[in-house]
């Protein structure tokens, strides 16, 4: 029985996004996210007009990350907010686009330090959708009611999807 049992996403096709902040190269056995957050925080107000409030946590997976899991794979994290085209990009950060595609956005309520919430999307809630993940960066939104580790944090989990291709039976 899930963990996670009245967890169920909302399909949404997103356009594309401009994002802006500080990225960096980690594996899940060296977990450098918060070190990531700690560099980029104090350095965000330098971003000239946000598009929003909200941060985004994005991770990118390289191709076949999924195949087989590997606590030392490496990927890139970002701490960033979304901006218009034309911002102006500080020192020391970079420009992510986010390729326009189907995600499906889960309204998660809990502490950020508990994982139990991508087991539940990755292990039960996609095996049983009908859909395969995507080759496209995952995207954690971390709107108003986000507090880092407090229980009743609220944040939006984007995970980029696709129809699972048909078998040949």
């Amino acid at each position: 029985m899930s963990s996670f049992p009245a967890l169920q996403p909302r399909l949404l096709e997103a356009p594309a996004r401009q994002l802006l902040g500080c990225s960096l190269a980690m594996s899940r056995a060296e977990d450098q996210t918060a070190l990531l957050w700690r560099t980029f925080m104090p350095r965000r107000r330098e971003i000239a007009s946000p598009a929003s409030p909200d941060l985004f946590s994005v991770t990118q997976y390289p191709p076949g990350y999924f195949a087989g899991y590997d606590v030392h794979a490496r990927f890139c994290k970002w701490a960033a907010v979304a901006v218009d085209g034309d911002a102006p990009v500080p020192l020391g950060m970079e420009t992510l686009t986010v390729p326009a595609g189907q995600y499906a956005v889960f309204d998660y309520r809990g502490s950020s330090l508990d994982t139990r919430v991508f087991q539940y999307i990755l292990l039960e809630w996609l095996p049983a959708s009908g859909f395969v993940v995507d080759d496209r960066p995952h995207l954690e939104v971390l709107g108003p009611g986000y507090r880092n580790a407090d229980p009743a944090s609220e944040e939006e989990i984007w995970l980029p999807v696709r129809p699972r291709p048909a078998t040949g039976n």
